[in-house]
C-alpha cells in the first residue's frame, strides 16, 4: 500500500470525474475510465497541503493555484472570488469538505484539527453548514486515522454535526440527486466510506450514489485512505493524470513529518 498523503482524495476526484454529470448508479464501472481528469477538487486540496507546508495564507494559496490551473471546473462564485480581491462569500458548498483532507494528516491534536479545518473553511466557505462539512471530514478521517471502529465514528460524526448517518449506501443511491450543498454532500460520503470494504469499494460507493460524483469521492478517497490505505497500482495510476508541478505538491507533503510543519 502506498502511503502518499492526501493521494487518496485525489483518486477519489480523478475517479469521479467524468461522472459529475453523467450519474452511474452502479458500483460497476471501469475505475479509470476513459476521459478521468483531476479537477478543482484536486488543485484545491494540493492547494492547502502546500499552504501547510508553509504556514501560508489559505486564500493567497488557493488564488494561485487556480491562476496556474484554470478551467478545472470551478464553481462560478468561487472562480470570481479568485480572479479579485473579495471575501468569503457565505458559501454552503461541498468546495469546504473536498478541500480539508491535508488537515487530517498534518494536526497535532483534534483541537488543532478543527480549528484548521475551520481556516481552510471560512476564506471562502464562511457558512456554518460549510465549516461543519470541512471539520466532520476531517474528524472522520482523523478517528480513523487512529483505529476507531466504524460504529464509534458514525456515532460521533452524527451527534456532533446533527448528521443522520443512519441511510445506508443501498438507500441512498436510489433517490439521491445532485446536490453542491455540504449538507447534503458530506453525510453521503461519509456513509459511502464507512461501509466500504476496501479503498476502491469505498470509492465505488461514492460513484454510485450519483450527485457531485467527483467530489463525493474525493470526500469518500480521503477518509478511505486512512481507512484502508491506498494499493500502490491506483497510487500509480492516479499520479499519472497529475502535472509535474502537482506530483512534486504530493510528494512534499509525503516527505514532510507531521512535528515539522509550522
Amino acid at each position: 500500500m502506498k502511503g502518499r498523503r492526501m493521494l487518496g482524495a485525489i483518486t477519489g476526484d480523478i475517479v469521479g470525474s467524468i461522472y459529475e454529470g453523467h450519474n452511474h448508479k452502479s458500483k460497476d464501472f471501469p475505475f479509470f475510465g476513459q476521459g478521468c481528469t483531476f479537477t478543482d477538487d484536486t488543485v484545491c486540496t494540493i492547494a492547502v497541503a502546500d499552504c501547510l507546508m508553509n504556514d501560508g495564507d489559505f486564500a493567497d494559496f488557493l488564488r494561485r493555484y487556480v491562476r496556474k490551473h484554470p478551467y478545472r471546473g470551478y464553481g462560478g462564485m468561487f472562480r470570481e472570488w479568485a480572479g479579485s480581491n473579495m471575501g468569503p462569500y457565505n458559501s454552503w458548498g461541498n468546495g469546504s469538505a473536498m478541500r480539508v483532507s491535508p488537515v487530517a494528516h498534518v494536526a497535532r491534536d483534534e483541537q488543532e484539527l478543527l480549528d484548521l479545518a475551520e481556516q481552510t473553511s471560512v476564506v471562502t466557505h464562511n457558512h456554518p453548514d460549510a465549516v461543519a462539512g470541512a471539520q466532520a471530514t476531517a474528524l472522520t478521517m482523523w478517528m480513523a486515522k487512529f483505529g476507531i471502529d466504524v460504529a464509534a465514528i458514525r456515532e460521533e460524526i452524527s451527534n456532533r454535526f446533527d448528521y443522520n448517518l443512519s441511510p445506508s449506501v443501498d438507500d441512498i443511491r436510489p433517490s439521491y440527486r445532485f446536490d453542491i450543498s455540504c449538507a447534503g454532500t458530506v453525510p453521503q460520503a461519509i456513509t459511502c466510506a464507512l461501509e466500504g470494504t476496501d479503498y476502491e469499494d469505498a470509492v465505488r460507493n461514492a460513484i454510485s450514489i450519483g450527485g457531485d460524483a467527483d467530489t463525493i469521492a474525493c470526500i469518500t478517497g480521503g477518509i478511505a485512505e486512512v481507512m484502508f490505505g491506498l494499493p500502490d497500482e491506483i497510487a500509480e495510476a492516479s499520479l499519472g493524470y497529475l502535472t509535474d508541478d502537482l506530483i512534486e505538491v504530493v510528494d512534499r507533503f509525503q516527505s514532510t513529518k507531521e512535528e515539522t510543519f509550522p
